[in-house]
């Protein structure tokens, strides 16, 4: 009697035992179908004004080395020494998923030679960053934004350009905006005001009252106490000097005709005498754009949009030549946030889609070809050949708002004909299938002038 071989397990299905699925990153997210819809209309947006103003586009790698970030953004700034997703990999090198946009687009301006190129050199990236925050409504770990730099421009009409972009990437979206700006000098005039600043902390003890970051800060990043979001430290700061005041003759007018090109454009502005931003690299005007619909101070971290500045020093800190620049970044899901808060109607093409369905082997060939051409042709075409049932095909045109919906069927075919149906009155009428591109065409123009 042969013994019953036992049947042997097959390493690729799974055993019985319930296996738990796995889920994101906490601060991570999956931008869905419906979602997209959104981040089309935001970065088609953000993508025509770049090209509007001579940006273009320009790619860097997610990895970097650490070091790059640690020289240009500061490792006394939180961005470094708190939110930095830094590692040694294989090879032994310390690298950097990149936290923000600007130190890579400055390595690549310098490592590319673009000083040689005719300036000012202008970039327009989008892509994403990441940092180890406390997620919560509107800051992500990884998060996407749009970035517009532009190098070798020392004049204020750069800035003034900057923020103009900045402010009309907003209004165009329906986002209602204020501009917040500022100036914090050169090294020179800040020197004077950073002493001053000290002092005034260390006065009536109001160092000693300050919230513990502030107070870990003050010998290492004095600007930054003005940026505080903490109860006591605004309360402190409201008393503060004021960096304006201690300008030299040139910060003061880049600042003036800075503010007299945007009266001149009519881009409004608030004067934030305690506006600093967080990182290092900043000198004269810097900026954020904000909502107008939440208050100036308390959550104003998260009701920033976007920000920039300008940065004179960096691209020869990073080893290049002398070279002034200015950039602005916008935070996209930020963005698409406020859309959705306002309940902004999308823009849809719906009344120019047209559906192609088919009943049968044969009709599904023909509409096969039938929708190539249409969509060769220009046409905003759609289709759902997986599917048989021509119930389920109108559905589907009907879900995605089409106008018409062209119909092939076995007796189309025989005939040599279409069927053109009007998805509003559901009226169907048969045209011949050979002219089917320009009877698509005359319903469109709806207006009898176009000739099959």
């Amino acid at each position: 009697m042969s013994k019953i071989k036992p049947e042997k397990k097959n390493p690729d299905r799974p055993s019985s035992k319930k296996i738990e699925p796995f889920t994101r990153l906490r601060g991570m997210k999956d931008i869905l179908f419906e979602e997209y819809r959104y981040w089309d209309i935001v970065l088609e947006k953000a993508l025509d004004l770049a090209k509007a103003y001579g940006f273009r586009k320009i790619e860097t790698p997610i990895l970097e080395n650490q070091a790059l970030y640690e020289r240009s953004t500061g490792q006394a700034t939180d961005i470094v020494s708190k939110e930095m997703y830094n590692f040694i990999d294989k090879s032994g090198e310390k690298v950097a998923l990149r936290p923000e946009a600007t130190p890579g687009l400055v390595r690549s301006y310098i490592e590319h030679g673009m000083f040689n190129l005719p300036q000012p050199v202008r970039m327009a990236w989008i892509g994403p960053l990441f940092r180890h925050e406390k997620p919560q409504t509107g800051r992500l770990r990884q998060f996407w934004q749009f970035d517009l730099e532009m190098f070798g421009e020392a004049g204020p009409v750069a800035d003034a350009q900057i923020i103009q972009i900045a402010y009309h990437f907003f209004r165009e979206l329906q986002i209602d905006v204020q501009v917040q700006i500022n100036s914090i000098g050169c090294p020179d005039c800040r020197a004077a005001y950073l002493e001053k600043l000290a002092d005034f902390y260390r006065e009536r003890g109001r160092r000693a009252k300050l919230c513990e970051d502030c107070r870990r800060r003050f010998g290492k990043n004095l600007l930054r106490l003005l940026d505080c979001k903490e109860t006591q430290c605004q309360e402190i700061r409201a008393e503060a000097p004021q960096i304006v005041d201690y300008l030299d003759e040139a910060c003061r007018e880049h600042f003036i005709k800075v503010l007299e090109y945007l009266d001149e454009v009519d881009i409004p502005y608030n004067l934030n005498p305690f506006l600093v931003r967080g990182l290092d690299y900043y000198n004269r005007t810097i900026f954020e754009i904000v909502s107008a619909d939440v208050p100036q101070e308390g959550e104003k971290r998260q009701a920033a949009l976007g920000g920039g500045g300008r940065y004179d020093y960096l691209v020869e800190k990073m080893g290049g030549r002398p070279t002034p620049a200015v950039g602005f970044g916008a935070g996209i899901e930020r963005t698409i946030l406020k859309i959705k808060e306002k309940n902004i109607p999308l823009k849809t093409d719906a009344g120019k889609i047209v559906f192609i369905a088919q009943l049968g082997e044969q009709a599904k060939r023909k509409a096969m070809i039938m929708f190539e051409e249409m969509r060769r042709a220009g046409y905003n075409v759609r289709q759902l050949f997986v599917k048989d049932n021509l119930k389920s095909q109108l559905e589907e045109a009907d879900r995605l708002g089409a106008l018409f919906t062209v119909i092939m069927g076995q007796k189309e075919i025989v005939d040599g004909t279409a069927l053109i149906r009007d998805m509003e009155s559901g009226v169907q009428e048969v045209v011949d299938a050979k002219k089917i591109v320009c009877e698509v065409e005359k319903r469109f123009a709806n207006n009898g002038q176009v000739n099959c």
